[in-house]
């Protein structure tokens, strides 16, 4: 365990072993702290992922400095932030200090123009933010809020949102998602089984459909109706 200590100078293999357990530590801590620091970058979640990866970062890069102190910080700090996330959901004022009530930017219509610099962004911001939800006028946005997140999620009046098939009442299919049957050539067993199917019945729908082998294909769906659809390599 060399490596693991401070040293006036480290191997190849020591180096290399330092890089190996500080990744799979980073790992687990990342995996501990679980899916909202990544699927979410609020404040909290900013501060954790800044300050863990300069603390692991230095003796990845520095013989001088031992992983033990690294780890110990990287430790600690894992556990204060389950704690503040765990306060978060049971104490509604800390909450709200950490994650700030959403609020309007735009209501019928009109920029309210204190929120707009309470949030802290310019008017260009907000049109670019409009225009990534297709949205070309201001003046057809009912509400949009700014979230604790910093994105802006925007409602439209009910004549500028499109037509649904309920909105002129026609009965519809029920949804359902298309599952992958062949992947980069590979046919998948398990859910050509769940389809009640068999590779007989693939290659043949294949074959008269597409003219196309099992090897040829990048992917291959098929939905409730049994339609198959494929993706060729190119």
């Amino acid at each position: 365990m060399d490596f693991f200590s401070s040293k006036d100078s480290l191997t190849v293999i020591q180096w290399s072993l330092r890089a190996i357990i500080g990744f799979f530590f980073l790992l687990c801590a990342t995996k501990i702290m679980g899916q909202r620091s990544l699927s979410q970058l609020r404040l909290l979640d900013f501060i954790i992922a800044l300050i863990i990866g300069n603390i692991i970062a230095h003796p990845l890069s520095d013989e001088k400095l031992g992983l033990k102190g690294s780890m110990t910080t990287v430790s600690i700090l894992v556990t204060l932030y389950l704690i503040c996330v765990y306060l978060s959901l049971k104490w509604d004022k800390f909450r709200t200090w950490l994650d700030p009530l959403p609020f309007p930017i735009i209501k019928n219509g009109q920029i309210i123009y204190k929120n707009l610099a309470k949030a802290r962004i310019p008017m260009d911001v907000l049109l670019s933010e409009l225009r990534k939800d297709k949205i070309d006028d201001i003046q057809k946005v009912a509400l949009a809020i700014w979230e604790p997140d910093g994105k802006l999620s925007t409602f439209l009046h009910s004549q500028h949102q499109p037509l649904t098939p309920s909105d002129i009442q026609i009965k519809t299919k029920p949804f359902s998602l298309p599952n992958m049957i062949i992947k980069e050539g590979k046919i998948n067993y398990t859910e050509l089984h769940k389809r009640g199917k068999d590779e007989v019945w693939l290659k043949k729908n294949l074959e008269l459909t597409y003219q196309a082998s099992v090897s040829e294909i990048l992917l291959a769906t098929i939905d409730i109706d049994e339609k198959i659809n494929v993706y060729l390599y190119t």
